[in-house]
């Protein structure tokens, strides 16, 4: 037995404002093993998550479709939570920012930081929109970049030439709700103080709660000084009002991580003798954990351990970031089919497939992880269908036909039963550390080793001797109990088919310390099929109902549909005639050499081959693209656009891209067979 720990776990509160997809699930999923292996070694584990329900997209997304804000989150929460269900992420509870709890925690912590000195005041001046009467967040104006001209750039960055600007300096600026042309008003906002809390944020950081890479980059914020954060925005907004300052509310990324409070709080109070302090009390004992995405380390890291101190909370035990997910190698696109949401993946395979192949992918650290296709069908069919449940199905039958179900009394091999229970301690500590792909490849070992039993003992051959009845039951027993440790030790990967095999097997749920103790003299139920072989038809489905979602996508729209707080999707420009675009000259090129341009965060220099002619081309594709990974691909560029001078040297030409902008952007390749220069038809 192992002594029980009090844990509380969490993952990133998805936003509201869309459904869940499968880069999301790489988090849930990942979350949802620890915290089922923790319940299964006997911990006091909890495990709680919500809907971010705040913010100004989820407002203008509501007024879109003519309903109330509290109406779409309602909805988009049931969405979720039904998708997480279908998926079997065991939340012990979900809730929501938009909640009473939220609403108390939040409150709590500005008034007692603001008590304590670390909230400022002042009159800061920004673009409003006078048709909506609302202020615009940087990201919703757009207008010609003031240091290169370049149309439609956001007003916080130009991604053509990467400079960086304030939105007063945009020329012909428009807001991205209206189209109007905003105005510059001035308006009192309030500010956390983050820098009061520098000494103490430099020795959490570095005290083990954050992963080395993570701790490393977090250097980089303090070495450029820490800056105050807004944390107030103007009225009209989908938020929680400010104490005493009617008009103002607080900015969603205040009260998105307090929702991990406000779900705990709503669990307690759900719960007799679950008592909050107990976790979240500045004395808390607890180990408190969240799992997050390598692009929201600063507010988990930052932001929310220096206010959970300054308003007299305990900070995290530990943040766990981890990568993104690319599949086939290359970011989810939706003219690929592989932007596939969660319930267009249900809708055509077994969602235990793609937690047993994150699982073998997953690692401790920050890196991506990537989808293959091919591979994740000859995974699931290779490891679970032919190696797991292949021991069971060639060993229940025998026992149900000769022996009316029942095991025999003794092991047949102790030795190699022991050898399997004492993996248990490499497994379990392969799980405890995040190391879920070492995990899954010492179970798939053992696996072999079960499969190799059988093989060796042939009970097919066997049962059709005379005489040899009792070797027959003693061969299947003995590979039956093999089975059940290797799905215990699957269980918190796999809780569905664990579920399954205990009923078939007839036993209690599965707990770790339980492993040890074999089944013996009991009686098990008639075995049915656990699961079946992944059909590359499914997955070929799956790709093309994908396509399809885009291609139900309206091509136009009045406003922009907002899909992320920081992102908003372009509505289509007006026609041109065919003359004016047989006038762009598109050509295929090969990147023979890409690189970062110092003092510009956004551009990679492109030293581009047009078939014997060398161009030089500055784009702003660097948050989306590794320079190595570009090197050797063709693409596709505008080869009679006018050269540009920029401060970073002369820009021969466009190099052609789609997506909303930032890290979302593609860069268009041909199909294999392209030549350097060979015209775009």
């Amino acid at each position: 037995m192992h002594q029980s720990r009090d844990i509380l776990i969490t993952s990133a509160l998805p936003y509201a404002n869309g459904p869940i997809h499968l880069g999301h699930l790489v988090e849930y999923i990942q979350t949802d093993i620890w915290a089922r292996f923790q319940k299964m070694r006997g911990h006091n584990c909890w495990y709680v998550c919500a809907d971010d329900a705040h913010g100004t997209p989820i407002m203008l997304r509501a007024r879109q479709e003519g309903v109330t804000p509290e109406h779409l989150i309602a909805r988009v929460a049931a969405e979720h939570q039904a998708d997480f269900a279908a998926f079997h992420i065991g939340f012990d509870n979900y809730h929501s920012t938009h909640s009473p709890e939220n609403q108390h925690y939040a409150t709590l912590i500005y008034t007692r930081n603001r008590d304590a000195g670390h909230i400022a005041q002042r009159t800061i001046t920004q673009a409003y929109d006078p048709v909506e009467q609302m202020f615009l967040p940087d990201r919703f104006i757009k207008g010609e970049c003031p240091k290169c001209g370049a149309a439609d750039q956001y007003g916080d960055n130009c991604e053509a030439c990467g400079a960086s600007y304030s939105p007063a300096e945009l020329k012909n600026p428009r807001s991205a709700v209206s189209g109007a042309v905003p105005e510059q008003r001035e308006s009192d906002h309030y500010f956390f103080k983050l820098g009061d809390f520098e000494p103490m944020l430099r020795a959490w950081t570095r005290s083990g709660s954050l992963q080395k890479e993570v701790a490393n980059k977090l250097d980089e914020w303090f070495a450029a000084g820490l800056q105050e954060w807004d944390i107030s925005r103007d009225a009209p907004y989908f938020g929680f009002e400010i104490p005493d300052h009617p008009g103002k509310f607080f900015y969603v990324w205040l009260d998105a991580p307090i929702g991990y409070m406000a779900s705990f709080q709503h669990l307690c109070d759900q719960t007799p003798g679950l008592e909050f302090a107990r976790f979240w009390g500045q004395d808390s004992t607890a180990e408190l954990y969240h799992f997050i995405g390598k692009d929201i380390i600063y507010f988990h890291a930052l932001f929310f351990p220096a206010m959970l101190h300054g308003a007299g909370f305990r900070t995290p035990s530990a943040i766990f970031a981890h990568g993104f997910l690319t599949v086939d190698g290359q970011k989810m696109s939706k003219s690929r089919g592989t932007f596939i949401k969660a319930r267009t993946y249900l809708d055509h395979l077994n969602p235990e497939y793609l937690r047993y192949y994150f699982a073998a992918k997953l690692g401790a650290n920050v890196d991506d992880i990537d989808l293959n296709l091919e591979d994740f069908a000859a995974r699931v069919n290779a490891d679970l269908v032919g190696k797991v449940v292949n021991i069971a199905s060639r060993c229940a039958g025998f026992i149900s036909k000769r022996f009316d179900g029942r095991l025999a009394a003794a092991l047949a091999e102790p030795a190699l039963f022991a050898e399997f229970i004492t993996a248990g301690e490499s497994i379990a500590a392969a799980y405890e550390k995040r190391e879920f792909s070492r995990a899954v490849r010492e179970i798939m070992a053992l696996a072999d080793r079960a499969n190799q039993y059988i093989d060796e003992h042939a009970p097919w051959v066997v049962a059709k001797q005379t005489g040899r009845e009792a070797e027959l039951q003693a061969i299947c027993s003995m590979g039956l109990n093999l089975f059940r440790v290797l799905i215990g030790y699957l269980r918190p990967i796999l809780p569905k088919t664990a579920a399954e095999s205990e009923a078939f097997l007839q036993i209690e749920p599965l707990t770790w310390d339980a492993l040890a103790t074999p089944v013996l003299d009991h009686v098990i139920a008639p075995f049915k099929p656990l699961m079946t072989r992944v059909d590359p038809q499914q997955i070929t489905a799956m790709l093309d109902a994908s396509k399809a979602d885009l291609s139900a996508t309206p091509a136009t729209a009045t406003a922009p549909v907002i899909t992320n707080p920081h992102l908003e999707r372009d509505p289509i420009a007006g026609p041109i005639d065919y003359e004016s675009f047989a006038k762009i000259d598109l050509r295929v090129a090969l990147i023979r050499e890409a690189r970062a341009v110092e003092g510009a965060d956004k551009l990679l220099q492109l030293t581009l081959d047009l078939g014997g002619e060398t161009r030089t081309v500055f784009a702003g594709i660097r948050a989306a693209y590794d320079p190595t990974d570009l090197e050797g691909r063709m693409t596709v560029m505008v080869a009679n656009l006018a050269p540009r001078k920029m401060r970073f040297g002369v820009s021969e030409g466009m190099v052609l891209a789609a997506g909303p902008g930032g890290s979302e952007l593609f860069i268009l390749s041909p199909d294999s067979g392209a030549e350097p220069g060979m015209k775009v038809k």
